[in-house]
């Protein structure tokens, strides 16, 4: 078994490489450019960040056209890094990580509070904008080209929110981007969030009041509703004022209150159903869709929230480390609430789901893609793809290697939904080296790879751009 922790290290070099060695062949198809996003630095001075969502974050682009792949990487050049690289230490609290070590840094925080830009979970698009993003709602703008910071998204409205999902989803229909948020406070609220096409201002889409809310990293969309995922890991909003702990590090798991399902409908904001379910925890939604009355929710789920203690940087770099995948589980929540049912979709393990966005989001769909375990005590050694109708898997492993997030590149006159290519970005630690791997989204059988002159940390989540 190869060392996967190598994944863990950072990585300090800035560089261009205009065209990256390529074995195989690219489809000719195959033109657009993939950008992904993930920790990078992991330690500022002699002080170490605690988990693996708190390093400083850094994008990676891969362009690929006329059979050949160009790849630049460069760090978001957030407020949190250039504080923390000025101080020689951490200055800003991130996920699991809090510099206010003294009482009077604590109180100063509730008073002068500096949330965190390290932008290091996603990239999305917003309008013209190409942005970084992480679960505070202050989205970083980069170039596509250079991928150079070049400052905040400023929206032109007075929403109050204190953290914003990482993971918006686009309506197919309309174009209109939908964020899941929450304020705390002494009266919290959850707030789905619409940034209509030429729009510079956030609507206010549905808000509901909540007492502790519960973390939650994505949400699901249909056609007509919102989905929102309560799992029992919850906070008391004192705490985040209070305890003076790390963000995640105030929400207690209580799984008596078992999960709640709240469904909202989009044209007016209205809680139209709220389903329950055994206590279990997700960080991805998969897909949704409406059927036969009811509303299908796809979650990549655990049972329990220990999967986020499971990936701090200790345990992680430890020789006992999580597999990091969960199953897929499907839940059918019916328009007049009550008990939701659940069914697991396979028994192959994953993570970073992704499916294909174009045509399958928010419809009935057959395919999803994602990491998996292979190699018991192994970290996520192969990628899956999954049929959800029938529950069989294909996968794709090569010995001592780590692959990451598959991302879905559609073929331009695609017929069918997994017509295209499948790309995700390979470590390969006894090399030193990552490269991007090119995948047949049909047979999953590789076409193409391109070799990067350097190991690339374990990221989280991209896109592929056209």
């Amino acid at each position: 078994m190869a060392d996967y922790r190598r994944g863990f290290d950072s990585l300090d070099r800035e560089i261009h490489e205009p065209r990256l060695p390529t074995e195989g062949t690219l489809p000719d198809w195959l033109t657009g450019t993939l950008i992904r996003n993930g920790p990078a630095q992991f330690e500022v001075g002699d002080q170490d960040y605690n988990h693996w969502f708190d390093g400083h974050a850094m994008l990676h682009a891969f362009r690929m056209g006329d059979g050949r792949v160009e790849y630049r990487n460069r760090f978001v050049k957030s407020k949190s890094r250039e504080e923390a690289l000025e101080e020689g230490e951490i200055v800003r609290s991130e996920f699991a990580t809090d510099p206010c070590m003294s009482i009077f840094g604590r109180v100063m925080s509730i008073f002068n509070p500096k949330p965190t830009d390290n932008a290091a979970i996603n990239v999305a698009r917003l309008e013209d904008a190409y942005v970084a993003l992480t679960e505070t709602p202050i989205p970083v703008r980069f170039d596509p080209e250079t991928l150079e910071t070049v400052g905040v998204v400023e929206f032109e409205d007075n929403v109050d929110v204190d953290t914003s999902t990482a993971h918006p989803h686009v309506e197919p229909e309309t174009g209109r981007t939908l964020l899941h948020a929450a304020s705390f406070g002494r009266q919290c609220a959850y707030k789905v969030l619409g940034v209509a096409p030429g729009e510079a201002a956030r609507e206010v889409v549905a808000q509901l009041g909540v007492d502790r809310p519960s973390y939650m990293h994505s949400f699901g969309m249909t056609e007509r509703y919102v989905i929102l995922s309560e799992w029992p890991l919850v906070v008391d909003p004192l705490n985040l004022l209070l305890r003076g702990e790390p963000f995640i590090e105030n929400f207690e798991w209580q799984p008596e209150r078992g999960t709640r399902f709240r469904v909202l409908r989009k044209s007016d904001g209205e809680e139209v159903a709220t389903c329950t379910a055994d206590a279990a925890f997700g960080f991805h939604h998969v897909n949704a869709f409406e059927q036969d009355g009811e509303v299908v929710c796809d979650i990549v789920t655990y049972p329990d929230a220990t999967i986020i203690d499971d990936l701090y940087l200790d345990r992680l770099r430890s020789d006992e480390p999580t597999p990091g995948t969960g199953h897929l589980r499907r839940y059918r929540l019916s328009l007049d609430g009550g008990s939701a049912s659940s069914t697991l979709q396979s028994d192959e393990r994953l993570e970073l789901p992704r499916i294909h966005d174009g045509s399958a989001t928010a419809r009935p769909y057959q395919y999803v893609y994602g990491v998996g375990t292979r190699q018991p005590g192994n970290f996520t050694d192969q990628l899956v793809k999954i049929d959800v109708e029938t529950g069989t898997a294909q996968t794709w492993h090569e010995e001592n290697t780590y692959p990451g997030e598959p991302v879905f590149a559609p073929h331009p006159d695609g017929a069918t939904e997994d017509d295209g290519v499948v790309l995700s970005v390979v470590l390969d630690p006894d090399e030193e080296q990552s490269f991007l791997l090119v995948l047949d989204a049909d047979s999953f059988e590789e076409r193409a790879r391109a070799t990067v002159p350097h190991a690339i940390p374990f990221g989280f989540h991209g896109q592929f751009f056209e």
